[in-house]
């Protein structure tokens, strides 16, 4: 682990779309980083490009050189237009909101979304959304993915966070992966959100970190029987094809 380098990756990731301006108290208290460490490297930061300093307010926000990264990283254009025609059809048929995300620390951040024009439910799923991996769906199949040695990893973290909540959560965690080994995909049943149902299936592509591709709509409309005989159906056979269609292309 290279600390100096951690430490103003931290910086970088403390901004967002709903605080686009923060002054060094505000990303102090975001990093847990002392005062001065945090004001050394914004200075660093702004040299590089990767911050712009408004002196008159004293606060910095993402500049070019830090975006430029951002859109990259999500603009793997072919595979998410590969991965967006998928999307569509599953949404469609399943009148849900399908959604494409990976890991980001302890997150599940979202690449894309697509919605049934027939979904009566509104979700916020921008690429850049973000979704706890302890505590979502998406995350749980996500974790199915992982090496042993990371899973055992992140669990540890999740346990020194959770405190007292930890148990209930492992218990989540274990049956997600158990159904994951079983059916192909886990689901949650109004678990979190009681409006609101999730079945999620891993999507892995050879030299590639994995993905996750989710449905989610109304607890009323996704029942057990219906995820289990159609959606949950849907969902694999949608990510055989993308992990097919994808591998295929990282040959070419």
């Amino acid at each position: 682990m290279v600390t100096p380098l951690a430490r103003g990756l931290a910086i970088l990731s403390a901004f967002d779309d709903e605080k686009t301006w923060l002054g060094n108290k505000d990303i102090t208290l975001k990093t847990g980083l002392p005062m001065a460490t945090v004001s050394r490297l914004l200075q660093s930061l702004v040299v590089l490009g990767y911050l712009r300093h408004d002196e008159q307010h004293r606060k910095y926000r993402l500049a070019s050189a830090a975006l430029s990264l951002g859109y990259a990283a999500i603009a793997e254009s072919e595979m998410l237009q590969v991965a967006g025609g998928e999307m569509e059809k599953l949404a469609e048929a399943s009148d849900t909101h399908v959604m494409l995300g990976t890991r980001d620390r302890l997150d599940v951040i979202v690449l894309g979304s697509r919605a049934g024009s027939r979904t009566l439910l509104a979700l916020d799923l921008r690429p850049g959304t973000r979704l706890s991996m302890a505590q979502s769906i998406a995350g749980a199949a996500l974790m199915a993915a992982l090496p042993e040695g990371e899973r055992s990893y992140l669990q540890g973290v999740f346990e020194r966070k959770a405190g007292r909540e930890w148990p209930s959560q492992r218990r989540r965690i274990a049956e997600k992966l158990a159904q994951i080994s079983e059916l192909g995909f886990c689901m949650s049943l109004g678990e979190w959100v009681p409006e609101i149902t999730s079945v999620a299936v891993p999507v892995c592509i050879p030299e590639q970190p994995p993905w996750v591709l989710a449905c989610i709509g109304r607890t009323s409309r996704m029942t057990q029987l219906r995820i289990e005989s159609e959606l949950g159906p849907q969902l694999v056979a949608a990510s055989e094809t993308l992990q097919k269609r994808l591998t295929a292309k990282e040959r070419v």
